[in-house]
């Protein structure tokens, strides 16, 4: 599972094993127990890779293996592309923008994802 973290300073991709439905079911039991609001919904969500970094030609060349995981991917700018997922958005509201995003894919396609953030240089604390 794909968990992409949205705060006001960028986001963070973070690779889980844990099962979707179990990792959202224990959200949903924090956010009850804390009494803090949770909207849970699916959704799409969005990030931006640059084309120069490692593996995103992996990515690319095998883009018809994945069209059934990935929504699409669209040319950002002659730098970059923009990646498209379909998961479960949580946050405060649904127009919230901050929060998390969480996604089930192939495990061939999750670690492809993840080594191409690894590769960034731009990163969140």
């Amino acid at each position: 599972m794909l968990k992409l973290t949205y705060t006001h300073d960028g986001f963070v991709i973070d690779h889980l094993q844990e099962s979707l439905e179990t990792w959202v079911t224990t959200r949903m039991i924090l956010a009850l127990r804390s009494s803090t609001s949770l909207c849970v919904e699916p959704s799409s969500a969005s990030f931006l890779i640059s084309l120069d970094l490692p593996y995103v030609n992996q990515l690319l060349e095998n883009v018809d293996l994945f069209t059934e995981e990935i929504l699409e991917i669209n040319h950002y700018d002659d730098r970059s592309i923009e990646v498209v997922l379909e998961g479960t958005w949580l946050g405060e509201d649904v127009a919230s923008e901050e929060g998390l995003f969480v996604c089930r894919l192939s495990d061939r396609l999750e670690s492809l994802l993840y080594q191409i953030w690894q590769e960034s240089p731009v990163k969140i604390n």
